[in-house]
């Protein structure tokens, strides 16, 4: 431990190249195929090349050309057909935020450039969106999120319990949550970019939280701002603002009418800021369905008055606590910063028990097909500040809780081969992890099935 906390910015760098290579020699083995993008990173990326390559939302060009690298080169199939699902403005449907896309849009407009200029040197690589060169990019931006992710969430816990604890809270909560599947499988997703924003909201919070300027506030906006563009649930970190000034208010011992203009004009400029930056998601709602403000899967997607806050927990079919017991742990663990900063056990805590309301009152709180609980992704510092907190102890006490933080990651590993195995193909091998029989006991007899095959 001591070695990955001498210098812990290189350790967090290694671990990212670490999950590049694997990724990569993944696609690698299971051959490079024409197209990489696939899954919901196909909605966030035609996001991306429409603007870039045609200046537009309109989606049609985007999705053909991705989809026709599946049928090169003998073409679709007979009766295969192009419509696509359509917009009340007549434009292709898209559900997807746009904060990932805008994410992948530097290193996307660099890429571009060096190949057009490329092009006029006489390449004859092909740029128009749709090459290899241009669909790895994705991933590449979503294990540099990740790495940021990681180095925000052990500032912050560094800060709070030395980096010991850090190092082991960051790492462990990596290896035991469902984050590592979307860094090791599908970083082109969002969650990555998702748990970038999210650490780097709070980490600002933390150490500027003595502050009490309109700049301060103003900024903290602007990420919760930028948080909403990539998930719009996470929007609700802009609630923060609400009581951190409150007891800044408090503790100033304001007049009442100054404390009204107190309160005010901070909230104000927090709002002002959230809503310049999701601008570009109004734009495009605006754009698609003719309206700024809009849940574009329907006024049924968000049912406010039954969530399923149990099941979202609990249930086999990818609940929080059964998929990824580490964040129980993590959560358990919060109770530490009672003595530590109350303030930030509120703000943690809080953010975690509405995100919990939200993603339990999405019509499909199992979050379609997924590794886990992926709509807490962005609750990644929030376990991991937990799980540092119980980490911060001496002696025993920290050989022990490094131990359970070691089976539970064994034990995820061990779950995220398993439901590779499966989606894969690979069915009589392993079965989809929708029961306890399946989640709890299958990945441990696997290996066991591999071994007894490898000697038949």
């Amino acid at each position: 431990m001591r070695l990955l906390t001498k210098h812990p910015g290189k350790t967090i760098v290694v671990v990212a190249l670490l999950m590049a290579v694997v990724h990569f020699t993944g696609i690698f083995v299971r051959g490079v195929r024409p197209r990489m993008v696939r899954g919901d990173a196909v909605h966030y990326y035609v996001y991306a090349r429409s603007v870039v390559f045609d200046g537009d939302l309109d989606f049609e060009n985007d999705y053909k050309g991705l989809y026709r690298l599946d049928f090169e080169p003998a073409g679709p199939p007979p009766g295969f057909s192009w419509d696509f699902p359509r917009t009340p403005t007549g434009l292709v449907r898209n559900y997807m935020a746009v904060g990932t896309p805008l994410a992948w849009a530097p290193l996307l407009l660099a890429v571009t450039g060096a190949l057009k200029i490329a092009a006029m040197a006489g390449s004859p690589y092909p740029v128009d969106g749709f090459g290899l060169a241009f669909q790895v990019l994705p991933d590449v931006t979503g294990l540099a999120a990740i790495a940021l992710a990681l180095w925000f969430t052990f500032l912050l816990c560094r800060d709070l319990f030395g980096p010991r604890a850090a190092m082991l809270g960051v790492l462990g909560m990596l290896a035991g949550s469902s984050l590592l599947y979307y860094g090791l499988i599908s970083p082109s997703y969002s969650h990555a970019v998702s748990a970038m924003a999210a650490s780097g909201f709070f980490l600002y919070w933390w150490r500027s939280r003595s502050r009490t300027t309109l700049g301060r506030y103003a900024l903290l906006g602007a990420l919760a701002g930028a948080t909403a563009l990539v998930r719009w649930q996470d929007g609700v970190l802009l609630a923060v603002v609400v009581p951190d000034v409150l007891w800044h208010a408090r503790h100033a011992g304001l007049p009442p009418r100054r404390t009204i203009w107190f309160v005010g004009i901070r909230v104000l400029a927090a709002a002002a800021a959230a809503l310049i930056v999701f601008a570009p998601q109004m734009i495009a709602w605006q754009i698609l369905y003719g309206q700024l403000l809009t849940v574009p899967q329907g006024g049924g997607f968000m049912r406010w008055a039954s969530p399923q806050i149990a099941a979202v927990l609990l249930s086999p079919l990818r609940g929080l606590f059964s998929w990824t017991p580490l964040a129980l742990v993590g959560v358990v663990g919060l109770a530490r910063l009672r003595d530590r900063d109350p303030r930030l056990l509120w703000v943690l805590g809080g953010f975690f028990v509405v995100s919990t309301y939200v993603n339990a009152s999405v019509a499909d709180w199992w979050a379609g097909e997924a590794f886990g609980a992926r709509r807490f992704m962005s609750c990644f510092p929030v376990f991991s500040v937990g799980l540092t907190a119980l980490a911060a102890l001496d002696g025993w006490r920290f050989r022990a809780v490094a131990a359970l933080t070691a089976v539970l990651a064994a034990s995820n590993l061990l779950l995220l081969f398993h439901y590779e195995v499966f989606m894969l193909g690979h069915t009589s091998l392993a079965s989809y992890p929708d029961n306890w029989y399946a989640l709890w006991v299958e990945r441990f007899v696997l290996p066991f099935r591999l071994i007894a095959g490898a000697l038949r």
